[in-house]
């Protein structure tokens, strides 16, 4: 019933934002120029790992010592703008619909945020998220300890009701 739901929403989600999605990447082009999708390998369901894409917000910048640049010092105008709606992310609209992710579920990870920490096999059960319940509960002031733990809440206590409610506060 999930897959089915994130198939009919994510494809419907899909077209209704194909405009949005032409506009943003023609604009990051315009003003930032190539690659247009930032693109990193993330867990996905049973621990498979998966290409992620999302929409390009940052630049690569190097410090003096040729180490890289803190994030806050290298996020684009369009690129803040872009997180703060969380616009970066509709490319993974394409693999809620390809069925490598859900519209609700834990955020994928890359690999290495996840080794060694308790429950990341459990949580990997799961089809990742385009949102999650630790995405609405304080993301990214958030510890991925405590990221761990609402996603293994969520897995323990999942259901339609939980989706939709996570969908809701999402959008608000």
């Amino acid at each position: 019933m999930k897959r089915s739901c994130d198939l009919i929403l994510g494809l419907a989600a899909l077209i209704l934002f194909s405009p949005a999605i032409v506009l943003i990447g023609a604009l990051v082009l315009a003003m930032e120029g190539r690659p247009v999708l930032f693109h990193q390998v993330r867990v996905g369901l049973g621990g498979s790992p998966f290409t992620m894409f999302k929409f390009r917000t940052m630049r690569t910048l190097f410090d003096q010592a040729g180490g890289l640049l803190p994030d806050e010092n290298r996020v684009t105008a369009l690129g803040a703008f872009l997180r703060r709606f969380r616009l970066d992310e509709l490319p993974e609209l394409w693999l809620v619909v390809t069925g490598k992710m859900s519209l609700v579920g834990p955020r994928p990870l890359p690999r290495e945020v996840l080794e060694g920490l308790t429950g990341s096999e459990e949580r990997s059960a799961m089809r990742p998220g385009l949102t999650g319940l630790a995405q609405v509960s304080g993301n990214t002031q958030l510890t991925n300890r405590e990221k761990i733990a609402l996603d293994l809440f969520y897995r323990r206590h999942w259901s339609m009701a939980l989706d939709v409610k996570i969908m809701f506060r999402t959008l608000a």
